[in-house]
């Protein structure tokens, strides 16, 4: 009899995943701006005032290589820094009217993906899935405090 842990699932989510990008990338290549500029553009959009580094944790990349892409998006117009009243040293992140634009037309792309990608899935489906990725990704998560846990321990 299968169990849950023999259904293996990690490379279709992969192969999801790669795909949805692929798609996104190919509707949203009109804007010019790469997947990294985007996500770092729709973060400060969502979160004004972040820090740089409070970014990169975000976005999960390294800061040198997230201050690259902001050089890039201020060049363009799409964030502006502010000084940090609090840290003479720190720049705020603000996404420029020109960003909310273009946020606008890139949420209505991702939604017409998605639309496109649900297509003959009924919503409670796709509630349930939803469901269960939350609750593999909170596994996931809690075995990462548990590491955390073990390392202080050693």
């Amino acid at each position: 009899m299968e169990k849950t842990e023999d259904i293996s699932f990690g490379y279709l989510l992969n192969d999801v995943t790669l795909l949805f990008r692929k798609h996104f990338d190919r509707r949203a290549v009109k804007f010019g701006l790469t997947r990294a500029q985007w996500r770092a553009t729709k973060m400060i959009y969502h979160r004004e005032g972040l820090r740089q580094n409070e970014l990169a944790e975000y976005l999960e990349m390294e800061p040198i290589a997230v201050g690259r892409v902001i050089d890039r998006l201020q060049a363009a117009g799409f964030v502006e820094r502010r000084p940090d009243p609090a840290d003479r040293r720190a720049w705020r992140l603000y996404s420029t009217e020109q960003a909310h634009d273009v946020i606008d037309d890139m949420e209505l792309i991702a939604r017409g993906l998605r639309r496109d990608a649900t297509v003959g899935i009924p919503l409670e489906d796709m509630q349930q899935m939803m469901a269960v990725l939350n609750l593999i990704k909170e596994n996931l998560q809690a075995l990462d405090q548990v590491a955390t846990t073990d390392d202080q321990v050693s």
